[in-house]
């Protein structure tokens, strides 16, 4: 009678693990075959090998980028190099990526960049809110930008208990934010568990210095951020359910949610054109590619367009999709002056033109 039982609890571990593993490889695109969609003049931008998993674009087209994240479990082609915060001109011709300095006081070392967000105040000085994962915890850095010397002056590390796992991020004021948590738990194994067990405990967090709270949960995986240019309204990408939510945002930093958005794609960060009101997300049509590299087949890439996102029937455009053979992992797209820019985790940045019915973006209003 023991034997039997044993017996029958394996096989109902087994039944769980194996339908848990089902659930997964679904949640994660696992069996979705690519067919290849490319724009046009189309070009690798050198001197980024190695990531650019965010991209912010100052009004006057200049480029935040985030490089180099490490993360457990993600590719990596250069391990022992740490984060870099680049910085690029989209207004030159061919546009090539600078580091930025930081200043004396901040830990260059530990610097390991996620999701990055830019806040512009009354007399134009520029914050850039960085999150970071420093032995692979979770802090928020922020920053004054100094464009005279294309330099960062660090102002403060911000870490809280409800920010245990941040993914991105969207400054509100030079000390506000909204945060993407991606997972409930800090540690690794949890995070592994969470995922595994499909639990839907991740959320978006509003910090201040005076206040901290939750204001929307319930996503498999809040892995973008992003707010419409009147500041209204609030977009976050729950990348394990393949959803884009809208949310309404209240004066005092509550959200409402309004409605949720399905798509066929691992949806990533989220960038939002300030002048058309379109949003742009990097994808990831097949995660498990992304989760175990091969590099005889490598994740692909996919851009998304979203327009009129608030009506009834938005139209959503699949922009770009590349099988890894030029793009591999996008995780970002942004637009400037008819020109798309596509960011990825741990590969390459690939600039290319748009043409009118991709939709010309962002344009230059100096």
């Amino acid at each position: 009678m023991k034997t039997l039982l044993v017996l029958a609890m394996v096989g109902l571990l087994a039944a769980l693990l194996g339908e848990r593993y089902m659930a997964l490889r679904q949640r994660a695109c696992g069996s979705r075959e690519l067919k290849p969609k490319r724009l046009p003049n189309c070009h690798l931008i050198k001197g980024i090998e190695n990531g650019a998993e965010d991209i912010e674009i100052l009004p006057n087209g200049l480029a935040f980028i985030s490089a180099g994240l490490k993360f457990p479990g993600l590719k990596s082609f250069a391990p022992d190099k740490r984060g870099e915060l680049l910085l690029m001109d989209l207004n030159e011709e061919n546009p090539r990526p600078i580091e930025l300095r930081i200043s004396r006081g901040f830990d260059l070392a530990s610097l390991n960049p996620h999701g990055i967000s830019v806040y512009i105040d009354k007399d134009d000085t520029v914050y850039l809110f960085v999150v970071n994962h420093p032995h692979y915890k979770a802090t928020v850095e922020i920053f004054r930008f100094v464009e005279d010397d294309n330099s960062l002056v660090h102002l403060k590390t911000i870490t809280h208990d409800l920010l245990p796992s941040v993914n991105d991020i969207v400054a509100l004021s030079p000390d506000s934010f909204y945060a993407a948590n991606d997972y409930y738990f800090r540690e690794q194994i949890l995070k592994f568990l969470e995922m595994f067990l499909g639990l839907n405990w991740a959320n978006v967090v509003y910090y201040s210095p005076k206040e901290v709270k939750e204001v929307a949960g319930g996503f498999y995986f809040a892995g973008g951020i992003g707010i419409s240019p009147d500041g209204k309204h609030v977009y976050v990408s729950d990348s394990m359910s393949h959803s884009i939510h809208v949310f309404e945002k209240h004066a005092n930093f509550s959200l409402s949610p309004l409605k949720t958005l399905q798509l066929d794609s691992i949806v990533d960060n989220i960038s939002i054109d300030p002048y058309t009101e379109d949003i742009w997300i990097g994808g990831h049509p097949n995660g498990m590619k992304l989760i175990f590299y091969d590099p005889e087949n490598p994740p692909g890439s996919e851009v998304i367009r979203i327009q009129n996102i608030l009506s009834e029937k938005p139209t959503v455009t699949q922009v770009y999709v590349d099988d890894g053979s030029i793009i591999q992992g996008s995780s970002c797209a942004a637009v400037y002056d008819g020109h798309l820019f596509i960011g990825t985790v741990f590969h390459r940045l690939l600039h290319c033109h748009l043409d009118s019915s991709s939709g010309k973006g962002q344009s230059n209003q100096n």
